[in-house]
C-alpha cells in the first residue's frame, strides 16, 4: 500500500512538473500583480520552412528542441510593474500606501538599480498599463533580481527557444493563428494599425495558450545572444547548448515584432538582432547600460522555470557582465 501511494506521489509529482497551474505573482507593498501563464513541457520545430512568405535566412534551419515545463508572462512587464524597480521613492511611496507586512521594501534595500532616465522614457506614448520600453537587457536582467530579492520566487527572461515555443502554442504556422496576415489585426499592435506608438497590454486577442501580446506591440529581450548560424550549428549537432550564453555587447537577441514593423517582421519565427542604433541619441560617454533613447519598440516579459536552479545558477543568472558601450 505504501509503495501504492508513493508511486501515485510520485507521479502526481511528475505531472504538475510537465503541468504547472496558472497564478497571480503579488507584489507586496503595492498593488501591482503579474500573472503567469503555465507552459508545458513538450518538443517543436524551431525556425521557419524554408517555404515561408518573409522568412529570413536566419530562421533556419528549421530544428527540434525540447522544450521543459515554464512559466510566462501574461502580457509584456508594464510601466506600473517596472517603475517600482527604477525609482526606490516610488516603490517607497507605493509601501506606505499599501500595507506591506512583509516589509519587502526593506529586502530590496541593496538592489542595484538605473541611473534616472534623461527624459521620460515613453516618449508621452503612455505609461499606466502600457508596456515598460527603452531599456538594456542588463537592466531586464536586474530587473529580475531585483524581483526575486522582493519575493522570493526566481524569474528571468526567456530563451528564444521558450519564447518561440510559447509564441507559437502549438502551431507551426507563420503565426500563432495560421499562415493569413490579413488576421494579424486580431492579434497585434503592427505598423499597418498602430498609428505610431505602442498599445495598452491585452488589447489584442490571446494566443491559444492565453498569452498576449506575443506578436507585435513591442520586441521582447531574450537570455541570448544573437547568432545568424546558431541554428545552422544546433542541426548539424555542432552545438547542445540550450541557449546562446552573451558574450559580446552587440548583437543580442530580440523577438516578437513591434508597434513599428511589417505584419513580416512580427511572425512566430522572426529574430532580430540588437543594434548600437538604439542608443544614437544617448548624450552620455560611455553609453548609459540601463537605457536606450532610440528603441522606443523594445521591452521584455518574464519566464520562470518549473525547477528552480541552484543557488549557484541563480547567481550566474544575476550577474551579467558589464560591457561599457563607447
Amino acid at each position: 500500500m505504501y509503495k501504492a501511494l508513493f508511486l501515485m506521489g510520485l507521479s502526481l509529482g511528475l505531472y504538475a512538473q510537465t503541468k504547472p497551474e496558472n497564478y497571480t505573482q503579488k507584489i507586496s507593498g503595492s498593488n501591482v500583480t503579474y500573472d503567469m501563464v503555465a507552459v508545458p513541457g513538450g518538443e517543436f520545430m524551431m525556425g521557419s520552412p524554408a517555404k515561408e512568405k518573409g522568412r529570413k535566412e536566419d530562421e533556419g534551419p528549421q530544428h527540434k528542441v525540447k522544450v521543459e515545463p515554464f512559466w510566462i508572462g501574461k502580457h509584456e512587464v508594464i510601466w506600473d510593474f517596472y517603475d517600482l524597480f527604477t525609482n526606490k521613492n516610488i516603490e517607497a511611496e507605493m509601501a506606505k500606501r499599501h500595507a506591506d507586512p512583509e516589509n519587502s521594501l526593506a529586502k530590496t534595500d541593496a538592489s542595484t538599480r538605473p541611473s534616472p532616465s534623461y527624459v521620460d522614457m515613453s516618449f508621452g506614448m503612455g505609461r499606466a498599463g502600457y508596456p515598460a520600453i527603452n531599456m538594456t537587457q542588463y537592466a531586464a536582467i536586474h530587473f529580475c533580481k531585483w524581483l526575486y530579492e522582493k519575493t522570493g520566487v526566481f524569474y528571468r527572461l526567456p530563451t528564444e527557444a521558450e519564447w518561440e515555443y510559447a509564441c507559437r502554442a502549438g502551431s507551426s504556422t507563420a503565426y500563432c493563428f495560421g499562415d493569413d496576415p490579413k488576421l494579424l489585426d486580431e492579434y497585434a499592435w503592427h505598423k499597418g494599425n498602430s498609428g505610431g506608438g505602442y498599445k495598452k497590454i491585452g488589447t489584442k486577442k490571446p494566443n491559444a495558450w492565453g498569452i498576449h501580446d506575443m506578436h507585435g506591440n513591442v520586441i521582447e529581450w531574450t537570455l541570448d545572444q544573437y547568432s545568424k548560424d546558431f541554428y545552422a550549428k544546433k542541426a548539424a549537432g555542432q552545438t547542445q547548448e540550450p541557449y546562446l550564453k552573451v558574450k559580446e555587447l552587440y548583437p543580442m537577441a530580440v523577438r516578437g515584432g513591434s508597434w513599428d514593423d511589417e505584419a513580416a517582421g512580427c511572425r512566430s519565427a522572426v529574430r532580430i538582432p540588437s543594434s548600437p542604433d538604439w542608443k544614437v541619441l544617448d548624450p552620455q560617454s560611455p553609453k548609459s547600460e540601463w537605457w536606450m533613447t532610440s528603441a522606443s519598440f523594445v521591452g521584455f516579459r518574464l519566464v520562470r522555470p518549473v525547477k528552480t536552479p541552484t543557488p549557484e545558477e541563480i547567481k550566474a543568472y544575476y550577474s551579467p557582465e558589464l560591457m561599457e558601450d563607447y
